[in-house]
């Protein structure tokens, strides 16, 4: 291994930079989880949750990626041959209707262009063609694109058509770093991960559901038994599990909720607010374009930009590793070498904003890649509070 001097920048949109004091909890000795320590932790875990989550109702954790939580909304609710309809945001939106039909679910994809949110009039109109739907799918921010879908616009779209499909959302890469809203939404079923906003590693996994979905778990056909709500429900109800949890990592959860109810979950949004829009401002200074369409659904966790054409978004990637050790996050799907992701989110502030666009405009000029330079500048005038309107880029 080559060494290189200085830290790591991992600027991907998730996983995220690790706070020390996590890295030290999860590294303290493993505890049994069938003893008393366990269960005061995990009462403590399972309570300290529902908070971010913004709900009353019981928030279950599985030792899982995100894709297992949406394994778990799936297989509790829905029977093969079920309706569901889902909305071609992005990538993420993709894999997820994709592990629908490898089920037998029937999907209906709503198309979109890799550049909007979720088009809520149009699920309304296509429920109130379909009253056999029985779930309508969504992902509140696509990590792949950086666009924002509105779930309160979701969820009266549902309730105009006076439908009675279940609401699923996906908040990966939004938890805990954007406002989201389970209950007063009327979200049925949230699905979340450990390794963006929440500030840990991979490995841990969530479900909220609503009473509705709960009901709609009784009658739901597909087997299952890792993914049972029911059995976690009932051993969580004392703040165990009922099989072997990801304990170190429940260690690490712990000191990640404290932290964020430290700092509060409003001043963690305006936070990430800030260093989305430094972000979005050093980009239009540099005259690049943002993939997002609509400045009503920008991305408060990653900003996607692409390149102009005949450059490749992946060789300015590589250049920025090589010469700045920092990472970036990559085009997916019809957006490979297209566009690089900015991620930033979790634990993240003022400074690694400015020392993250930094490496990028030192790659924008070695890579050759046409921008007006001093977007750092741009992105510094906003944090400090003194930037004027947002100039035209110059005439090329």
């Amino acid at each position: 291994m080559t060494y290189k001097p200085g830290r790591h920048f991992l600027q991907i949109p998730g996983p995220t930079n690790v706070p020390q004091a996590i890295l030290a909890a999860i590294a303290m000795p493993t505890i049994d989880h069938r003893g008393p320590e366990f269960g005061r932790l995990g009462l403590e875990v399972l309570t300290g949750l529902r908070a971010v989550f913004k709900t009353s109702r019981p928030v279950i954790v599985y030792p899982a990626s995100g894709t297992g939580a949406w394994e778990a909304a799936l297989v509790n609710t829905l029977s093969p041959g079920d309706k569901v309809l889902m909305s071609e945001t992005g990538w993420f939106a993709s894999l997820w209707r994709s592990m629908a039909s490898r089920f037998g679910i029937e999907v209906e994809f709503v198309p979109g262009d890799w550049r909007s949110g979720a088009d809520a009039d149009a699920i309304e109109a296509r429920l109130r063609a379909d009253k056999t739907i029985k779930a309508v799918a969504v992902v509140h921010n696509e990590t792949s694109t950086g666009v924002r879908s509105s779930i309160p616009r979701v969820r009266q779209a549902i309730d105009r058509a006076n439908h009675p499909a279940l609401l699923f959302v996906d908040t990966i890469s939004s938890l805990a770093s954007m406002d989201y809203r389970h209950d007063e939404w009327g979200v049925d079923v949230t699905v979340a991960g450990s390794q963006k906003g929440l500030m840990l590693p991979p490995g841990l996994s969530f479900n909220v559901a609503s009473e509705k979905a709960m009901a709609a778990a009784k009658q739901a056909k597909f087997p299952r038994s890792f993914w049972d709500w029911e059995a976690m429900l009932a051993s969580n109800a004392t703040g165990y599990f009922p099989y072997t949890p990801s304990t170190n990592l429940l260690q690490g959860l712990k000191v990640a909720l404290d932290m964020l109810a430290e700092e509060g979950l409003e001043n963690v949004f305006a936070r990430h607010d800030r260093a989305a829009e430094a972000t979005r401002r050093c980009v239009q200074h540099w005259g690049l374009e943002l993939n997002c369409l609509d400045a009503t659904e920008y991305s408060s966790s990653l900003t996607a930009v692409r390149v102009p054409a005949g450059h490749s978004a992946d060789k300015l990637r590589a250049e920025i590793l090589a010469r700045s050790n920092m990472s970036l996050g990559n085009g997916l799907g019809p957006l490979t070498d297209r566009v690089f992701r900015i991620g930033h989110l979790g634990d993240f502030h003022d400074l690694m904003v400015t020392g993250t666009l930094t490496g990028i405009e030192l790659g924008l000029r070695a890579t050759g890649i046409p921008h007006r330079s001093g977007g750092v500048n741009a992105a510094i005038a906003y944090l400090a509070g003194n930037a004027g309107p947002i100039e035209p880029p110059a005439a090329a």
